[in-house]
């Protein structure tokens, strides 16, 4: 037996200067932008874990309560993501967002004022519905600008968004219950929703003046700059019988449902840590609330550093599903491990920051593959429906982990349920999508030859 190079289809010149040039203007244009949006996005749907530890009491919410509240913006967001992506698809990114992101902001802050259960229910759910389709909106716009052998590292960049606003939003919630209680009459935990829910109006204008809807309509870009970005994208485009180019065909590949699966996994155990971290680290000793936010950044900054590390290699050696399924698997571990160690607040921390590592260091080789599988609108749908069906997850998991926490008065069966997600979703796309069928295009695939 011999080993034989195959040749796979490559972009010429993949390291051009000047491609490199090219792409680091489009990233320096759009990501920053994309990525603050994003951490807005994620703090005002997250929040609601700090500002629980102030208004459950006084409200007389339980624990289940507030999980079927979490559960309701998932069944919102699951109901209208997909139909936001097509409708992207055809409208372009800038109208979207803008769609998108005043009235998410508008709902955030509303929620300030809500007194009883339902009014609790009813701004969760409204918040869902205005906030679908940002998720897999930005996705699919990144896969117009970035060819899919780059495509890693850049989602990992956008996807930091989720780690930064877990730094940034457990202290400047924690920050604004302790420092705005009181003033005007309110409540602290009614200045979070009020402080952190309103720049998102303001971005959905600044996002529709700042931003193209792809390539072609840059004026920022020189021609040949375009050309070379929009023949760079045709190249890479998956091609093949078994590639799906609409939404059905999509639908009826079982390497979707492999994708579908991990997703459900790895959007279901970031929800869990947003969700309950706070409630954890309260629980595990004598913190105070501003405290819980200051000590809940450790994780994330960890989960950023291993996000990006682990997605640039995925781009370095073009490969997708090992740099996915390992870093799940560590999430895995953590969530099982969680339980042996949540009544001490140092261990409990630990083991929090392996989760927050394994779950989020998958994400950018992870949301690399939908693009490398499907094209058109396929892709389209397709992404939507991924996330869609992780929002299922989010859906259910919340309500079930509040039930359970408020029937048995311990935290220790949601962390095994997430673990248990988590760990599945991992082992159905290990057994669905063969890491080979999805590795990057840049480099030839070595195939044996007898």
């Amino acid at each position: 037996m011999t080993m034989e190079t195959t040749p796979t289809p490559v972009v010429a010149s993949a390291e051009d200067p000047r491609r490199d040039t090219v792409y680091r203007k489009i990233k320096w244009r759009i990501l920053p932008l994309l990525v603050v949006c994003y951490v807005v996005a994620f703090v005002d749907r997250s929040n609601i874990g700090f500002a629980k530890l102030e208004f459950a009491g006084p409200l007389g919410f339980s624990d289940a309560v507030f999980g079927l509240g979490a559960s309701l913006f998932y069944l919102g967001y699951v109901l209208f993501e997909v139909p936001s992506n097509l409708m992207l698809h055809k409208v372009g990114a800038r109208k979207t967002f803008l769609r998108i992101m005043i009235p998410w902001g508008l709902a955030s802050a509303v929620t300030a004022f809500m007194t009883t259960p339902a009014h609790f229910y009813t701004v969760r759910f409204l918040l869902g519905v205005f906030e679908a389709g940002f998720f897999p909106g930005v996705l699919l716009y990144l896969s117009f600008w970035i060819p899919a052998e780059r495509r890693a590292s850049v989602n990992a960049l956008f996807l930091s968004a989720m780690a930064i606003s877990g730094i940034v939003g457990g202290p400047v919630s924690g920050a604004i219950i302790d420092a705005m209680d009181g003033i005007g009459g309110m409540d602290g935990w009614q200045w979070v929703f009020l402080v952190e829910g309103l720049p998102a109006c303001a971005l959905g204008f600044v996002a529709y003046f700042v931003l193209s809807d792809g390539p072609e309509s840059a004026s920022w870009l020189s021609p040949d700059d375009r050309r070379l970005v929009v023949a760079d994208l045709e190249r890479g485009r998956p091609t093949g019988a078994k590639v799906p180019h609409s939404y059905g065909a999509a639908l009826r590949s079982r390497r979707f449902w492999g994708l579908a699966a991990l997703g459900f996994g790895i959007m279901t155990s970031t929800s869990g840590l947003f969700l309950w971290l706070p409630t954890i680290l309260k629980d595990s000793g004598s913190l105070g609330v501003g405290q819980v936010g200051l000590v809940s950044a450790i994780p994330f900054v960890l989960a950023v550093v291993a996000q990006y590390l682990n997605a640039r290699h995925s781009d370095r050696t073009q490969e997708r599903c090992m740099h996915a399924g390992v870093f799940a698997v560590a999430g895995t571990v953590g969530w099982l491990l969680l339980p042996l160690v949540a009544q001490q607040t140092w261990p409990a921390l630990a083991v929090l920051s392996l989760i927050a590592v394994g779950t989020m260091g998958a994400m950018g080789p992870f949301w690399a593959m939908p693009a490398a599988l499907l094209t058109g609108t396929a892709a389209a749908g397709g992404i939507a429906t991924i996330t869609a069906f992780a929002g299922i997850g989010n859906l259910v998991t919340p309500s079930v982990t509040g039930w359970l926490s408020s029937t048995t008065g311990t935290q220790s069966y949601n962390q095994l349920l997430y673990g248990a997600v988590l760990g599945i979703g991992t082992l159905l796309m290990f057994l669905l999508v063969r890491p080979a069928r999805i590795a990057g295009t840049a480099r030839p695939l070595r195939v044996p030859t007898v």
